[in-house]
């Protein structure tokens, strides 16, 4: 139902100063393509008010100001002014003209050592939605990925929409308490428990609904910055279900803890419960909850991929790193690990967990 104000709004204008109306209604009309929507008074016109583009622009002969900017979404901008991309209008109004849909940049990247503790840091940003934001890759790893610890202190209905990702990859792991989330053509809203895990394909439509008080979760995206776009004309729950669709060539992952199977990892004296991204990514993307499950060896490792992130669950070890003292590692911590760089686990605790994320995948 409409507020009062939604009722009592009828429509918005945009107001830029004009001194030569006609030749400024010219360049509005010929150029950018706008039509007239209201002119008056008629023997001397001094306001016309242009309609155009999903905008209402109001042009008043003498008034003074910032004659402002105005952006214009195009399918080709390089087709509107033979390749510039901002004209100045006659009124002094600047114009950009830029992509209405533009590509997804992918930063080349550089892979760096990183390791944040919790302990650390005191400092949670504001975000979207009332969320609060922990940064875990302050360096980016050169612009190509993002990792944020983000909690809602307080439990209730979250001030969420239908919104998309312009993005490559992005999870959510869920470390603490519990979150409702809803997601394009998957079914109706479901609660992902601590230890459960999410792959949020390129721009399939979600939004958080409701949350435990203190719920935390791990997310992790590639390009570290990337576009939020809310959908304004999506209702969640669709009414249709396909759980097998590709978004962007990959499929929706919801993954469980409490149907997890658990399997030898790579390194002896611990074990893993895969949570589903490398057959979804189509080999992009591997996550896997680590744990003990007998006698670490302290065997050395290194990856050739292009980002390896361990984020500590639960329990303590040392990490050994190429060039680097070691480091105790408690729960919160986390650290991204460089390809090439020999690494090592060392004086486990017998509750360790960790949650291993690698693109390109590791097996």
């Amino acid at each position: 139902m409409a507020t009062s104000e939604e009722q009592n709004i009828q429509g918005a204008e945009i107001v830029l100063p004009c001194t030569d109306l006609d030749e400024t209604l010219a360049f509005f009309t010929d150029r950018l393509s706008f039509r007239v929507a209201q002119i008056f008074p008629a023997d001397d016109p001094a306001v016309v008010v242009l309609a155009g583009h999903s905008v209402r622009v109001r042009l008043e002969r003498g008034r003074t100001g910032d004659p402002g900017s105005l952006r214009l979404l195009c399918h080709d901008p390089a087709s509107v002014a033979g390749g510039k991309t901002q004209l100045t209008a006659p009124n002094g109004t600047r114009i950009e003209l830029v992509a209405a849909d533009p590509p997804l940049v992918l930063p080349e990247g550089e892979q760096t050592l990183v390791i944040r503790r919790m302990s650390e840091s005191d400092a949670w940003g504001s975000g979207r939605a009332g969320m609060q934001y922990r940064d875990l890759e302050p360096g980016r790893q050169g612009g190509r990925f993002i990792a944020s610890h983000i909690r809602i202190p307080d439990g209730g209905p979250v001030g969420d929409y239908p919104h998309f990702h312009k993005i490559r990859f992005q999870m959510i792991y869920c470390y603490k308490g519990w979150v409702r989330v809803v997601y394009e053509d998957q079914g109706p809203p479901f609660v992902m428990q601590a230890g459960d895990c999410v792959l949020q394909p390129p721009e399939i439509r979600h939004q958080v609904l409701e949350c435990s008080p203190g719920m935390e979760v791990v997310e992790i995206g590639c390009p570290a910055e990337h576009m939020t776009l809310a959908d304004l004309d999506m209702t969640l729950p669709t009414s249709k279900v396909d759980t097998g669709r590709l978004y962007g060539g990959q499929r929706f992952v919801r993954h469980q803890v409490e149907e997890a199977e658990w399997k030898p990892w790579r390194l002896q004296g611990f074990e893993a419960r895969d949570i589903g991204f490398n057959a979804a990514t189509n080999g992009l993307a591997g996550a896997r909850v680590v744990r003990v499950s007998g006698t670490p060896n302290g065997e050395t490792w290194s990856h050739d991929g292009e980002f390896l992130f361990l984020f500590v669950l639960d329990g303590n070890a040392t990490l050994d790193c190429e060039g680097r003292e070691s480091e105790i590692l408690t729960a919160g911590d986390c650290c991204t690990l460089p390809a090439g760089r020999v690494c090592r686990l060392d004086a486990c605790s017998a509750n360790l967990e960790l949650l291993e994320v690698a693109l390109t995948a590791l097996i």
